[in-house]
């Protein structure tokens, strides 16, 4: 049911994939309203102790009208899913059925959809904005696939429940598996069979999402994750801080994960991290109204290197933990990984997402790597990523590129030895890997 619409859906997505990842101002949202929609009455059953379980679930009325065309059902939910400290949290997430069809056998498949970011305040979540904070026409074309679509507004998005952790991949993660199980509450024709894509914050969110799919999303069948541009190993954001050479798309994201940090630990300093138009500016920056956009352009392209300069050495060195801690791998996947980036990203730089790749090869992890060498952050080639999706609904094994991507080191010099030839023992059996020194990533 869903192959055959491969080759027709395949270029929209491509087309959407890239609108929506190329995003860099806030889209207009609509005020909340807590009575907009008709309220579904969901069995809210386990709300509050059970990840996954619901809290409440309502129609979308004014959700765009062409991702409403193709929908059977379009509905905000409010489910229950698990914090950074294990705590249980109410987290918000737009499902979208597909219409003019019935469930194939087996159920509707589930693909999960991880948004780039949209800010780091309640009010940024993608399931307050008619167009999805832009991710609209991307979520339109997977639904229209035959997918049951979730889009996940991560914690603190959308509802004021503990603060967004920027860039946290085991919340994220977390939230992206119990989306599925709230939808399978919702929608009784849902499948346990599912997938993910996510573009840069959404990339970093799949990912973390097939590394705890095996305990975490027991119940489940995970088949594969789709990353695009995604952060892995963050800290070389502190590195490149300390050194003052932060590009300003880095500069933004750097003082979004200041503010989370600080809202996390409030014995973080944020004295020693800015400065300047940092410091004069940092509701602004902090802020994803539509009204401040132009304020927010203006604020960081007057950023210089020491606004965002750790105050010392010392300073360097306790962003860079608290960094480390969000950074991936962490534990081998549960699933094959689709990974997409490029060599001119001006966020994450090539050698960052090199070395999270090989370490995560190293752990066994079977992923089909796209490296894309003209391109940036921005502008990837997609064109791959649904026909990768459709394959593992099919059960098309996954193709695995690690062997290729991971060069083995040159042959080692012969050794002389009382005249006769042995082959050195240095090399034997070790493979070369990436320099991951100043590794991190932004958005």
């Amino acid at each position: 049911m869903i192959r055959p619409v491969v080759a027709s859906l395949c270029g929209l997505l491509t087309v959407c994939l890239l609108m929506t990842g190329c995003q860099s101002s806030e889209p207009v949202r609509s005020a909340p309203d807590a009575a907009a929609g008709m309220d579904l009455r969901p069995d809210t059953s386990g709300a509050g102790a059970q990840p996954g379980a619901l809290y409440a679930a309502r129609t979308l009325p004014n959700i765009d009208r062409r991702l409403k065309s193709v929908s059977s059902l379009a509905a905000r939910i409010e489910y229950t899913s698990t914090g950074l400290r294990g705590d249980l949290t109410r987290v918000s997430a737009t499902v979208f059925v597909p219409s003019g069809r019935q469930a194939p056998p087996g159920g509707w498949p589930v693909i999960v959809y991880g948004h780039p970011t949209t800010g780091v305040d309640t009010d940024c979540a993608p399931s307050r904005s008619p167009n999805l904070s832009g991710a609209s026409a991307t979520v339109e074309a997977l639904v229209a696939g035959g997918y049951v679509v979730a889009v996940p507004d991560y914690q603190g998005l959308g509802i004021d429940d503990g603060g967004h952790p920027y860039l946290e991949p085991t919340t994220a993660g977390h939230n992206v598996i119990d989306a599925v199980r709230a939808i399978r509450r919702l929608v009784p024709e849902v499948s346990d069979r599912w997938a993910g894509v996510g573009i840069s914050q959404g990339g970093q969110a799949m990912w973390a999402a097939n590394e705890l799919a095996g305990p975490y999303g027991a119940g489940l069948a995970l088949l594969g994750t789709v990353s695009l541009a995604p952060p892995t190993d963050l800290t070389g954001l502190a590195v490149q801080a300390g050194a003052g050479a932060l590009t300003k798309q880095q500069q933004g994201a750097l003082q979004l994960l200041l503010y989370s940090l600080h809202r996390e630990h409030p014995h973080f300093n944020l004295d020693d991290y800015r400065r300047g138009v940092v410091a004069d500016k940092w509701d602004v920056l902090s802020s994803c109204e539509a009204g401040a956009v132009a304020e927010r352009v203006a604020a960081i392209d007057a950023i210089t290197a020491d606004d965002l300069r750790p105050a010392g050495p010392e300073a360097q060195a306790v962003l860079e933990a608290y960094l480390r801690e969000r950074s991936l791998p962490r534990q081998p996947a549960s699933a094959p990984m689709l990974v997409v980036f490029g060599g001119r990203d001006e966020v994450l730089p090539e050698a960052w997402t090199r070395g999270a790749l090989t370490a995560a090869c190293g752990m066994g992890d079977v992923i089909d790597i796209q490296f894309q060498p003209d391109r940036g952050h921005h502008d990837l080639d997609v064109s791959m990523a649904y026909p990768w999706l459709a394959d593992r609904f099919a059960g098309v094994p996954a193709t695995d590129t690690c062997a290729t991507f991971i060069t083995p080191p040159p042959p080692a010099e012969p050794v002389v030895e009382n005249g006769t030839e042995a082959q050195s023992t240095e090399a034997i059996g070790q493979e070369s890997t990436v320099d991951a020194d100043n590794t991190g990533e932004g958005q």
